[in-house]
Formats: C-alpha cells, sequence, structure tokens
C-alpha cells in the first residue's frame, strides 16, 4: 500500500492490518547501559540473562535515514503508520502480555501490525488514536514472548487559548516511592538507548517555541519503565505476567517528579503511579504478578 494523500478518517482506516516484521539479536550492551542510566549497580549481563520487562524496547529500534525524518524528528507520516495530518504526537499509552522471557543472546522476530485508528475530538479539538499490536518472538518460536499493544495519539497545534484539562490528584499512600530527577543526562541517554529522535526530550527551542510546551517532555515510555523498575527494586524476583500505562498529563524536566507502588490485597495486582511535583497525577498503571 502506498502513502495516500487522502488524509480523511476512512483513508486512514485503509492502514489497519497493515503489518512489518522486523529483526534484532539481543546484546548485552544495551542492557548494562539501561542499567547504569536508571541508577542500579553494575549488573552481570551474559547469554541467558533474563530482560526486566519493557526492557525489549531497547531493541528494534527505528532506524530511519536522515532524509526521512520530519520537522519534530520523528520520521515522515505514512510507510507503515497512517499518514495522520496532525503535527504532535504523543505516546498515549500501552498494554502488555509478558508470557516468556526475552534474554541475552536471543534472535528476535517483532512483527507490528495496525489494529485500529479512531477518531475523537477533545478540549483541544481533534485528536486521532492508533492502536499498534506488537509480537515479540524469541529463536523462531510460533508463540510470541511479549505481546504489546501500542496507542499513539495526534493532536492539532497548540493554540495560544489552550486549557488543559483539569488535573486529578494523585494517591497519596504509597509502600513504594522514588523521587526521580529529570535532568538534560537522563532524558539524553534514554533517548540515546531508544534511538528517539523527536525533538521535544532533547530540543529545548523546538519544544517551547513550536510545540508551545514549558519545558522538555520526560519520555513516557521512560515513566513506565521507571514504574516496573520499582516492582524490581522493592520485590527482587517478581515476575511480572502483564502492565497497563496511560499517560495522563505531560512530565516536563522543570521539576522532580516521583513514581510510586502500592501492592493490592491479593497478592498479586501492583497499582503503580508517577506524579509531578505538585502531586498531580501524570501516569496511571497496573501491573499483575504471576
Amino acid at each position: 500500500m502506498e502513502p495516500s494523500h487522502d488524509t480523511s478518517l476512512d483513508a486512514l482506516r485503509a492502514w489497519i492490518g497493515r503489518s512489518e516484521t522486523a529483526r534484532d539479536l539481543v546484546g548485552a550492551t544495551p542492557v548494562r547501559a539501561l542499567n547504569a542510566t536508571l541508577d542500579h549497580p553494575e549488573m552481570l549481563v551474559e547469554t541467558g540473562t533474563p530482560l526486566p520487562p519493557l526492557w525489549h524496547w531497547l531493541y528494534f529500534l527505528p532506524l530511519h535515514r536522515q532524509s526521512e525524518l520530519g520537522p519534530d524528528g520523528h520520521a515522515r507520516r505514512g510507510g507503515f503508520l497512517p499518514p495522520v495530518p496532525l503535527p504532535r504526537r504523543m505516546w498515549a499509552g500501552s498494554q502488555f502480555e509478558f508470557r516468556s522471557p526475552v534474554r541475552v543472546g536471543d534472535a528476535v522476530e517483532r512483527t507490528s501490525t495496525i489494529a485500529d485508528v479512531t477518531e475523537k475530538t477533545g478540549r483541544t479539538g481533534q485528536l486521532v488514536f492508533v492502536k499498534v499490536r506488537h509480537e515479540v518472538r524469541c529463536n523462531g518460536s510460533a508463540d510470541p514472548s511479549v505481546v504489546e499493544f501500542h496507542d499513539i495519539v495526534y493532536r492539532e497545534a497548540r493554540r495560544p487559548d489552550e486549557v488543559e484539562p483539569p488535573p486529578r490528584a494523585a494517591e497519596r499512600t504509597a509502600a513504594w516511592r522514588r523521587d526521580i530527577v529529570p535532568d538534560d543526562v537522563l532524558l539524553f541517554r534514554y533517548s540515546a538507548l531508544t534511538f528517539n529522535s523527536h525533538r521535544i526530550h532533547y530540543d529545548r527551542r523546538y519544544v517551547t517555541q513550536v510545540e508551545g510546551y514549558p519545558g522538555l517532555v520526560v519520555h513516557g515510555p521512560l515513566i513506565a519503565t521507571l514504574l516496573l523498575d520499582l516492582i524490581r527494586r522493592n520485590a527482587p524476583g517478581a515476575d511480572v505476567a502483564t502492565f497497563q500505562f496511560k499517560a495522563v498529563r505531560p512530565t516536563f524536566d522543570l521539576h522532580p517528579f516521583r513514581v510510586n507502588g502500592q501492592p493490592q490485597d491479593d497478592g498479586r495486582t501492583l497499582k503503580l503511579w508517577a506524579n509531578d511535583h505538585e502531586g498531580w497525577l501524570t501516569m496511571d498503571a497496573v501491573a499483575t504478578l504471576r
């Protein structure tokens, strides 16, 4: 299917079912690098070491040529993803099943499929949501080790009179807490590890003058990774079976933020969330253990 200049909802929905496959080899260096970025002591990484949940994001990186990038640093619209004409693109949330471990040394294959395209009208105008299903398989297995649904939201350009939705207060009671300082170095290292060239994460002039945000935007996947990292820090050896998160409010590099966790009474469910320096909820998540 060739990219079309027709950007009506019907034309965008014609992308549903479109798929692509990427292959990679799970190397040890990215694992050590993310471990250091998350401020853990050096870990032993060797062939067979299982990846913590979400660390498969270190692989299948988007290797677009420089000439293929758009003004926001992302690949130009069209190709695998539908050519949504709205200028602002954000990671809205994801849902995961971790069925079996992905290990260092594995030959991995990811099949990505456009699962749905929908349109809504919100407080800030038109919104288009694209849902992508990813299946990660290891060493030629027919059964996926990881199944992920990735929700992308496209929004109109920020208007001078735009009013953000009212914030939600985060819960105050948490068994686990960690304060994070999202400085330029942390955002740079995570962008580099995931080969994420979206300028909202490192180009302060672009993010403030073009997209109208007050500061650099902290990566949603980084916050999600930090939420699951709370489990690794507070319940070593816990086996995460499912995880889902929703980005509620942008987090900027202007102030520290906090990641929180609260085990539930059933012994398997963990409520996880992030809040900004004012106590407003920025990401809501739930994990379940085997």
